[in-house]
């Protein structure tokens, strides 16, 4: 399954999957994951998808200026 990593609480972290939120044992995170990562979880194996997290801070920083210009 594919989601996003909301936040870290704890020894748990919070991954946003379908627009709903599930935590998980941050012991099966990669050590550099962060708050905002596209990630793919199957099992006990999580991988960073490094090229949908750069795809998707670029439409969150697109979407963020054009709400300053305004």
């Amino acid at each position: 399954m594919k989601g996003i990593i909301d936040r870290f609480e704890g020894n748990i972290v919070v991954v946003e999957i379908d627009g709903k939120t599930k935590d998980f044992p941050k012991d099966i995170f990669p050590k550099n994951a962060a708050a905002g990562d596209v990630v793919s979880i199957s099992g006990t194996e999580v991988i960073i998808l490094n090229e949908e997290t750069k795809n998707l801070r670029k439409e969150i920083e697109d979407l963020m200026d054009d709400v300053w210009e305004d």
